[in-house]
Parts: structure tokens; C-alpha cells; sequence
């Protein structure tokens, strides 16, 4: 499927002490890196915060900034123009290509339907690790006053997907970045495809992504 993808990367990052987030390092590559090189065949990929050495990506801000994830969101889709966008968070170092791709798969599987996201294991949506429909959630966006991500995603009904591993860890505190680094990126990954935070770079590129 022809898609876009948006990775919210703003906000403050309250629980680490106001460092920023998404430039932390895994594995030789910043938590903002790894996400985008989750979706290497996005047709644009927008990045929503402060702008950063990502080759290809476009920038743009909520306004106001640290607004939340709903205005993100509003200033990401601005400039989405493919017919799907994947929507992500900006601090999933575990997300691979072929998860993005198993969420696309799945959202086709169902006629009509407006999205697909992953579910955590203990089966709750994870709303910034999903992909949608451009048109339903730029329809869902007009008539949202609030600023939660579920009261706008979860009327939408996506199809919602559990994969083995952890894909859609965040991290949300040093610790959590810490236990990156003792554990290895994910136990139900190959050896060879593990690495901790500033454990050196990860073999392979992100192709350039078309604007």
C-alpha cells in the first residue's frame, strides 16, 4: 500500500528529566532513527518536532508546540498525501519494517476498514504504533475538540494486531532505556539483531525517502 508516515517527535520529556528523547542513543542510532528506519518505503516522511539531521524527512511543528498529540497529529497530516500514513511514536527502538508492513497487511484484510494498530501484551491499543486511512483521519480530525488520542482513534474501530515480541515498547524513562542495554534490544530476536543503548551502529541503511 502507498503510504506516508508521521512520527511524533515533540513534547516534553518529563520522566527523563527534560533530556531529548528522541535524539537518545540505541544501538548507535538515535530513537528517532530507528523509527523512521522502520517505514523505509514511506513516500514522505514527516517528523513532527524540533528539526534534527534525519535526511529526507520533512519537519513541522504543533501549534503550540508541546500542544499534545492531537495537534501533532493535525500538523503531521498536513502534509501527508499518500492514501495510508503510518502514525508513531518517536521513541520505539524495537519497531522493525515488518511490523509496519504486518499492520498494513492488516488493515487490508478488512474491507473498509480505517486503520490497524498493535496491541501491547497486555492488549491494550497502542494509538502511536498503528496505520490509518489518510481520509479517516483527516474526517475524524474535523469534528475532535478533545486532546486524547484514544477518544479520537478508538471510535475509528481499527483492526487491532498482537505480534511476538515487543515492537511497540516505548520508552518512557531511563530505566527503561537502561534495560535496553542489559537485555539486549528484544529476547524474541535473533542474537544478531540485538543491540544496547550505545552499543555501536546497527549493520544496514534507511533508503531515502521520496518528497
Amino acid at each position: 500500500m502507498r503510504h506516508d508516515a508521521i512520527i511524533l517527535a515533540g513534547g516534553a520529556a518529563t520522566r527523563m528529566g527534560g533530556r531529548d528523547k528522541p535524539g537518545l542513543l540505541v544501538g548507535g542510532r538515535s530513537l528517532v532513527e530507528r523509527v523512521a528506519a522502520a517505514v523505509p518505503h514511506a513516500e514522505r516522511l514527516v517528523v513532527v518536532g524540533p528539526p534534527r539531521d534525519l535526511p529526507g524527512a520533512l519537519f513541522t511543528r504543533e501549534d503550540p508546540p508541546g500542544g499534545g498529540p492531537v495537534p501533532a497529529l493535525r500538523a503531521g497530516l498536513a502534509l501527508a498525501a499518500a492514501p495510508w500514513v503510518a502514525l508513531l511514536a518517536g521513541d520505539l527502538p524495537l519497531l522493525l519494517p515488518e511490523h509496519v508492513i504486518a499492520l498494513l497487511d492488516a488493515a487490508g484484510t478488512r474491507e473498509r476498514a480505517a486503520g490497524a494498530v498493535l496491541l501491547d501484551d497486555g492488549g491494550r491499543e497502542q494509538w502511536l504504533a498503528g496505520v490509518w486511512r489518510t481520509a479517516a483521519l483527516r474526517a475524524a480530525l474535523e469534528d475532535y475538540g478533545g486532546r486524547s488520542l484514544h477518544g479520537l482513534l478508538a471510535p475509528l474501530d481499527p483492526v487491532r494486531l498482537r505480534l511476538p515480541g515487543t515492537p511497540w515498547l516505548d520508552c518512557d524513562t531511563m530505566d527503561e532505556l537502561r534495560s535496553l542495554t542489559q537485555t539486549g534490544d528484544d529476547p524474541h530476536r535473533p542474537p544478531e539483531r540485538r543491540g544496547g543503548v550505545n552499543s555501536g551502529p546497527e549493520a544496514g541503511e534507511r533508503s531515502p525517502h521520496h518528497t
